[in-house]
């Protein structure tokens, strides 16, 4: 049954934007994300600027946590190391107006010079690592526009990059287009090149790393560099800086208080009441509201049907995927699913947007997850929900 149900149950992903003539989500105009943050993982606080830009360009997962304090330099420059990049702070702004920017590292990971002649190396650990050396080296020497026609035809994913006189291709090519190409990694610096099995590549704020059957990573440069540099690494005091949470960013939902209350669809027992002209929720004990909360309904023809409903069958997590409308879903590990139709409509939590006060569902009544975690633990089986217009 639940297998049937899953082929109407669907939600937009936060890609979709808002739906036209929805409502805008209103915002509480005293709210404001910390501008320090701790990170237990590392022990490392970012702050103020520079969490403006871990935080706005996908925090851990595009730069690592931050591995070392604040650190100043002597020409008043302020940086902080990463997993993946060091950030810097400019008082009187780069070449390019810019106070607050990555740092470009990739040289710095440049080799130093290695002896041409391998003879001059009598130990065959050493002859071994200066071959590496020079390999390394030439990675780096720039090819001619010509030489980058001749590597085009012999491999058609090859693209040459004029600016610093490299190509990327394969996987690495891949990797750095979709990660936004020159804005994020800088353009390539080497060739790449081959060091006991693996593969590598350097850009201008970071190294790309493949082996067989693995997927194409970033190596820690920013670790690299701090070792390198005998960096201070150890953990600080947290104090009283909040431990670092998306949830900390997520403006609270100001839930209108209208005029006249929706009514309780009992007076008695638990139950709820959803407005899909206000996009909200109220949940009651008898007549008294306990909780209430903006939530996403059913966009433009796969409307949240009105009406009074009881939930039938409660699932703490599911997946859902199927096709609908002619538009395919494949939503792994819905939380808190409470059904109140038999064709498939629930009420669950949406961890894919937070922008609830607008229409962004297939029928389905999305809900903020500290929300629906709370709704799910309380709601019993049978509990009314009213939907009104």
């Amino acid at each position: 049954m639940l297998r049937r149900l899953l082929v109407v149950c669907v939600v937009l992903m936060a890609s979709a934007g808002p739906v036209a003539g929805a409502l805008a989500r209103p915002i509480d105009p005293d709210w404001s994300p910390p501008r320090t943050v701790y990170i237990p993982e590392t022990g490392q606080t970012i702050d103020r600027l520079f969490l403006d830009l871990w935080y706005g360009n996908g925090g851990a997962w595009s730069y690592g946590y931050p591995i070392t304090p604040e650190i100043e330099l002597d020409d008043g420059r302020i940086v902080q190391y990463y997993g993946y990049a060091r950030f810097e702070y400019w008082p009187q702004g780069d070449a390019n107006g810019n106070f607050v920017t990555l740092g470009s590292i990739g040289t710095e990971l440049r080799p130093p010079v290695v002896p041409r002649r391998m003879n001059a190396v009598q130990d065959r650990a050493a002859r071994e690592a200066a071959r590496d050396a020079i390999a390394v080296e030439r990675a780096w020497a720039t090819i001619s526009p010509r030489k980058a026609e001749l590597l085009v035809e012999a491999e058609p994913s090859y693209r040459f990059v004029p600016e610093t006189g490299h190509g990327v291709w394969g996987g690495f090519r891949q990797f750095w287009e979709g990660s936004g190409e020159a804005a994020y990694l800088g353009n390539p610096l080497t060739e790449e090149y081959v060091l006991a099995g693996i593969s590598y590549q350097t850009f201008e704020r970071g190294q790309l790393t493949w082996r067989d059957g693995e997927a194409v990573r970033m190596t820690p440069v920013g670790e690299l560099l701090a070792q390198r540099y005998a960096l201070d690494r150890d953990p600080v005091p947290q104090g009283d800086v909040p431990a670092f949470s998306d949830a900390l960013f997520v403006p609270p939902i100001a839930v209108p208080e209208p005029s006249e209350a929706p009514l309780p669809p009992v007076a008695v027992g638990r139950s709820m009441v959803v407005s899909l002209s206000e996009q909200a929720m109220w949940a009651y004990e008898g007549t008294r509201i306990v909780e209430s909360t903006y939530v996403s309904t059913g966009k433009d023809r796969f409307e949240t049907p009105p009406g009074l409903f009881f939930v039938n069958t409660k699932v703490p997590v599911q997946d859902m995927a199927g096709v609908l409308g002619g538009e395919s879903y494949d939503v792994p590990s819905v939380p808190d699913v409470m059904y109140f139709t038999d064709r498939g409509h629930a009420i669950h939590g949406a961890y894919w947007h937070d922008n609830f006060g607008q229409r962004m569902s297939h029928g389905c009544i999305n809900l903020p997850l500290d929300v629906s975690a709370w709704l799910y633990g309380w709601s019993p089986i049978g509990m009314p929900v009213l939907i009104v217009p």
